[in-house]
């Protein structure tokens, strides 16, 4: 269903990579997920030929449109957002032969029925075998109900892999540890854990993949990846943009429930956790869990908690020249919210790799630029014989960056002399970037992650326990603030880098943010 593949080495992975015969079914096929994302990523995967001959797509939602309108809203969706536009009509059609549609309500028993009988006729018309993935698209609230009729209609195949059942549950899962606790539970009634697929699109990144083959592919970095060498490491995750009008969502969210406990948490443990024993699901994991696990927990006063995360909220200003209001003016926010859209946080990591190294975390919308980035900050040269230079080693040391977006790559800066007579010296930047060095579009995050769903290989995925495991740390900050609300908001500008606390806890270690 695609152009010839440009190489035989890319056919041959391709093949290895074909899924099953399979069913996807899609809860919440009218939301913006299923339009800009998912269906875009399957079309997508159909050009590569990474999807199996006999594959078939049911939208379910309460909206009561058919077969061919579905397929017509799919259309649009994916000539605008599908990595590789414009569509082919002759691989549109192929495609689009397998996409259905189900309307009903999540909550009532007939909506399973109906799909029950929908996914049987598929199996004996298109040979999809009873393999069936669920996607769960939905608000948060709609997962127990949703999982339970599942389980209730004889829609999972619980007993074994022939044919195979999975479900794939869209972030926030819970949004504090009880309710996380909880939905496990419900989850763990109706499917096994290696049933369940918790998604965390950053995951799906090449970028954040790249940090596990960057450390245990190389042999050069390893030995310097502990507290003897590294003084301490940064995460950012920067937005430009505000809201967006999502004021609704974000009031029940803030930034620590909408970014630092799932993504950010994700590539922090890649970055942090110990070599794992092979490449697979259970071992990545449980290497993750042990960095989730290793975390020092803060203390439960409110004002020691401060003096390691600091919140704001983003106040009217400028980004990229444009006049951006404040947060407590956006649509669906209250005129007196303390609902943070910044956090800067100081972990650490009480194991013998990181013992004493502090992981500085920061969060935040309205900031001056788009980036992801990890900066490692190596120590500095422990005597400096180059006096003439002291001064600017001391201010830059040495620094790996893994940036994850925009301009993805890797750079590392280091010192070099000055042409000339004299013992000038400055730093200079080695750089990787993906789109030079491969000259070629990586593929969308969802495209990896639908695709690993189906063949099976959960290591990109959430396992149950490191989310309770994430969600007992946040629980702690979560806690603290609600005995302590805000007196300050808002406290930092739109197109600023946060408020002034946030470079202060850095300035008492001795130390500063990067500027980007």
């Amino acid at each position: 269903m695609s152009d010839p593949v440009e190489n035989p080495l890319r056919e041959g992975l391709a093949r290895e990579r074909v899924p099953q015969p399979c069913t996807m079914i899609i809860f919440g096929a009218s939301g913006d997920l299923t339009k800009r994302k998912l269906v875009p990523a399957l079309y997508s995967l159909g050009r590569d030929r990474l999807l199996p001959s006999a594959f078939s797509v049911i939208g379910v939602a309460r909206r009561d449109i058919g077969d061919e309108a579905f397929r017509q809203s799919m259309r649009e969706s994916c000539d605008k957002f599908a990595r590789r536009r414009p569509v082919e009509e002759a691989l549109w059609k192929t495609f689009s032969d397998g996409l259905f549609y189900c309307n009903g309500t999540f909550e009532s028993p007939d909506t399973y029925t109906k799909l029950k009988k929908q996914l049987d006729e598929l199996d004996e018309k298109r040979g999809t075998r009873g393999n069936r993935v669920f996607y769960l698209s939905t608000p948060p609230n709609e997962y127990p109900a949703i999982i339970s009729m599942l389980g209730q209609a004889g829609l999972i195949n619980r007993d074994g892999d022939t044919p195979f059942t999975r479900v794939i549950v869209e972030k926030p899962f819970g949004r504090d540890l009880q309710s996380a606790r909880s939905l496990n539970r419900t989850v763990h009634d109706s499917l096994r854990e290696n049933q369940t697929y918790r998604i965390d699109h950053y995951l799906g990144k090449e970028t954040v993949q790249n940090i596990l083959v960057f450390r245990f592919a190389n042999g050069i970095w390893e030995p310097l990846w502990n507290s003897k060498y590294v003084d301490h490491v940064q995460l950012t995750v920067a937005e430009a943009i505000g809201v967006e009008g999502r004021g609704g969502y974000f009031e029940s969210a803030g930034i620590v429930r909408d970014m630092v406990q799932n993504h950010m948490f994700q590539f922090f443990c890649l970055m942090a956790m110990e070599p794992p024993v092979a490449f697979e699901a259970e071992a990545v994991r449980d290497e993750k869990l042990k960095v989730l696990r290793a975390l020092r927990l803060l203390p439960s006063d409110p004002k020691l908690v401060a003096q390691n995360v600091v919140r704001g909220q983003y106040s009217a200003g400028a980004v990229g020249g444009e006049t951006r209001m404040s947060y407590r003016q956006e649509k669906g926010v209250a005129p007196d919210s303390n609902i943070e859209t910044y956090v800067a946080m100081r972990l650490f990591i009480d194991n013998w790799r990181w013992a004493g190294v502090p992981f500085y975390l920061r969060a935040g919308k309205a900031l001056p630029k788009r980036v992801t980035e990890i900066a490692i900050h190596f120590k500095r040269a422990p005597h400096a014989i180059f006096p003439s230079a002291a001064a600017e080693i001391e201010r830059q040391p040495n620094v790996l960056t893994i940036r994850i977006q925009p301009d993805e790559g890797i750079a590392l800066n280091f010192f070099s002399k000055v042409p000339g007579p004299t013992t000038d010296v400055l730093p200079v930047p080695m750089e990787f970037r993906y789109g030079t060095s491969f000259g070629a579009e990586p593929p969308e995050a969802y495209e990896r992650l639908l695709l690993d769903c189906m063949l099976g290989d959960g290591t990109l995925f959430t396992r149950g326990d490191e989310v309770e495991a994430s969600w007992t740390f946040i629980d702690q900050i979560e806690k603290a603030w609600a005995q302590s609300p805000p007196t300050d908001f808002p406290n930092y500008a739109s197109g600023t880098w946060g408020p002034d606390a946030a470079e202060q806890m850095l300035q008492r270690d001795g130390r500063a943010w990067r500027r980007l």
